[in-house]
């Protein structure tokens, strides 16, 4: 059997089983080496040799948890939460439909601004949805809208804005593997490609707010009532020092093409200007460390995963064979690859570890079927993303789901994964897969 289809359905077949990730693509790469001849010695030895292909991306990744934890430390998003709250609740004169969709949005630009001018990712979620759940619950607001929201700021940012984790997704992966297996396309050109796509998640969003979530939706009264916490206090030296530091990790982020670097300019910013006591930073990064940590082992698993397959030889083979069988139907072609992209990115749960592992196979694929780099961009990147919106097991719905399930009125799977499913994994297929005819 071919080395490369083993290991791919051995490592999603035991993602699927709710094995560790980071395992069972470990599992994978073992058993793709061994059934490709490599033996258990050279496969280690290939897989350890790809784990340093991903270890820039990990420690940009461990750089963002700390700078997250440390704006966190500062008590400026609770503040940012409460006030929302409290100016919500002082407009109850508000027409409903305004109101909700005043909310809404200010939900969607925090979203966006997790993905590139301050880079927590889903760090917000829990700190900022729960105080406002007692509000969503006057409004009647239905939850499920909310967690669409909140999914197409988190995904659809860093499809297209190559900045802060569009630069991780697009500049690094997206465009570091195409170039990896030999397919050369300008950086720039890559948030034109994923265009396309993204316009089929604005659609799914747009049909969530205004079509299958407009209904009012009522939701029971916590067993215990809630109490409205005062708004905290913040002193005007944190709100200061965090504008501060949010701007100078932008500025660096910009000037030198590195979230990296960024996220390192923040972290020390909120340190020097003692909003994070120099003797409390040690616990404050550490603690940021643990909310992205795994993200960045499960990148440099793939990365070695990648690199296993590669060494086996069996990728040109599998090619050589998938190529026959498409013969010249790109069209079956390019919908078949974004249909095994979305399977795999739901078993594995991350777009960004998908990539590493598909683009062995895809884009010799591509090259060999007669698509454009563009198109073989397009076909990769929308592949990777797929499942990140629809999956159980992505930090893109895990995130949603902590932060309006505070109260337990908000189910993982009904309420967040399948809605984000049908809205956006869906409209991405066809889209893409228009993309990759068209370019």
């Amino acid at each position: 059997m071919n080395a490369v289809v083993v290991g791919v359905l051995t490592m999603l077949a035991l993602s699927i089983a709710r094995m560790n990730v980071v395992l069972a693509v470990f599992l994978g790469a073992i058993v793709a080496g061994v059934v490709g001849g490599l033996g258990l010695s050279a496969t280690m030895e290939a897989f350890t040799h790809g784990l340093g292909g991903g270890s820039s991306i990990a420690l940009s990744y461990v750089l963002l948890g700390g700078f997250a934890s440390a704006l966190a430390h500062s008590g400026i998003p609770n503040w940012l939460a409460a006030g929302v709250a409290k100016k919500l609740q002082a407009g109850a004169g508000v027409s409903a439909c305004r109101g909700k969709l005043v909310l809404l949005l200010g939900i969607l630009l925090m979203a966006i601004a997790s993905q590139n001018i301050i880079p927590v990712h889903i760090a917000f979620i829990p700190i900022l949805i729960p105080p406002l759940l007692m509000t969503f619950r006057s409004m009647q607001l239905d939850r499920r809208v909310v967690a669409c929201v909140l999914v197409f700021g988190l995904c659809a940012t860093y499809l297209i804005v190559p900045f802060g984790f569009g630069n991780i997704y697009l500049t690094q992966i997206l465009g570091g593997n195409l170039a990896v297996n030999g397919v050369s396309l300008d950086p720039s050109l890559l948030p034109l490609a994923m265009a396309m796509p993204v316009s089929g998640m604005l659609v799914g969003l747009l049909w969530a707010v205004f079509v299958s979530y407009r209904k009012p939706r009522q939701y029971k009264l916590p067993d215990t009532k809630e109490i409205i916490k005062p708004k905290p206090t913040v002193s005007h030296k944190a709100r200061w020092a965090v504008v501060i530091a949010v701007s100078l990790a932008l500025v660096v982020q910009i000037v030198t093409g590195s979230i990296l670097q960024g996220a390192a300019a923040g972290f020390i910013a909120m340190v020097a200007t003692g909003v994070v006591p120099w003797r409390e930073a040690d616990g404050v990064f550490s603690e940021g460390m643990k909310i992205m940590a795994f993200a960045g082992f499960v990148m440099m698993a793939a990365a070695g995963f990648g690199e296993v397959l590669r060494q086996t030889g069996d990728v040109s083979q599998l090619v050589n064979v998938v190529g026959d069988v498409f013969g010249n139907h790109k069209g079956i072609a390019a919908l078949s690859m974004l249909v095994v992209g979305l399977l795999i990115t739901m078993g594995i749960g991350s777009s960004f570890s998908t990539v590493p592992i598909i683009a062995t196979i895809f884009v010799p694929l591509s090259v060999h079927m007669g698509f454009s780099p563009m198109a073989t961009a397009v076909i990769l990147g929308t592949a990777g993303a797929l499942g990140d919106a629809g999956s159980p097991a992505s930090e893109s719905s895990i995130g949603p789901t902590i932060g309006l399930n505070a109260d337990g009125e908000h189910d993982h799977i009904r309420d967040t994964v399948m809605p984000t499913f049908l809205h956006y994994s869906i409209p991405m297929i066809l889209f893409g897969w228009a993309a990759a005819m068209l370019l």
